[in-house]
């Protein structure tokens, strides 16, 4: 293998986020098959997928981002049982698209390895490392336990992108591939005039959007924290649009392409 890429399949790009466990499965079909054509160029690949709408919306319905709530909790607890039931059903759902392109892949649900949430969330990621029989690991974000009086929350795939791109060895690449937008835009994408950056850093200023009331931890904003803090010690990170997955294979190849690269602050 020439070197490791860890991506991330955003929940925005493989499921409907507006609609309960509404799944997008052409367009997981089609990111499999830029997936395994970059496997067969000889790269390692970790993957992590957001959780989009088989998760972000139970979860705010029951307010599971910010911990157990007394007056709530027995409906607080069936809630997260319910989100890591069907985490493991979209999980399963990229494992079998990632099959039928040819790859061998395996789920590692937070919830059976990582306790705490944010960067500094606690588990082994050796897992990660392997590379016995072909299989590629992915992973995800997902409710996880939390040790304390919160007793549960939410691990965000943005910060399983950070532990892994800066743990993992031989990482080159850290690729977020979005749903909505080309990469990061100056305005939210859905605004008339919104223009692509073709680079970000952290003093860069941009009017994002992020939606409470759909995502729970944290929309572009902390998928931009945390890449601008994995563009501090790996040289190529890049948020693209997973409508063109194309340009994964494109970046690899020359070195460059359409979309937004991360500089390190």
């Amino acid at each position: 293998m020439n070197s490791r890429i860890v991506i991330k399949l955003g929940g925005n790009l493989i499921t409907d986020k507006s609609s309960q466990k509404t799944i997008r499965r052409e367009e997981i079909d089609i990111v499999s098959s830029i997936l395994a054509a970059t496997y067969d160029e000889g790269y390692s690949l970790v993957i992590v997928h957001g959780a989009g709408s088989y998760g972000h919306l139970l979860a705010r319905r029951w307010s599971i981002d910010t911990g157990a709530k007394p007056e709530i909790l027995e409906e607080q607890r069936g809630a997260v049982s319910q989100i890591r039931t069907d985490m493991r059903e979209l999980n399963a759902e990229i494992v079998s698209s990632l099959a039928r392109n040819g790859l061998r892949s395996e789920g590692f649900p937070p919830s059976n390895w990582a306790e705490g949430t944010g960067r500094e969330f606690v588990g082994d990621l050796t897992m990660f490392e392997r590379e016995a029989d072909d299989v590629i690991p992915i992973t995800f974000g997902d409710v996880v336990n939390t040790g304390d009086m919160e007793e549960f929350g939410i691990l965000s795939g943005d910060d399983l992108m950070l532990r892994l791109s800066l743990e993992l060895p031989d990482v080159t690449h850290s690729i977020f591939l979005l749903g909505d937008a080309g990469g990061v835009m100056d305005r939210p994408p859905d605004q008339t005039g919104a223009r692509l950056l073709p680079s970000w850093k952290p003093l860069d200023d941009i009017a994002s959007n992020h939606i409470p009331e759909i995502d729970v931890t944290g929309g572009i904003n902390l998928k931009l924290a945390r890449a601008s803090e994995i563009a501090n010690v790996i040289g190529e990170v890049w948020l693209l649009d997973g409508r063109e997955p194309d340009r994964v294979l494109e970046l690899l190849r020359t070195g460059k392409t359409v979309g937004t690269k991360i500089l390190s602050s």
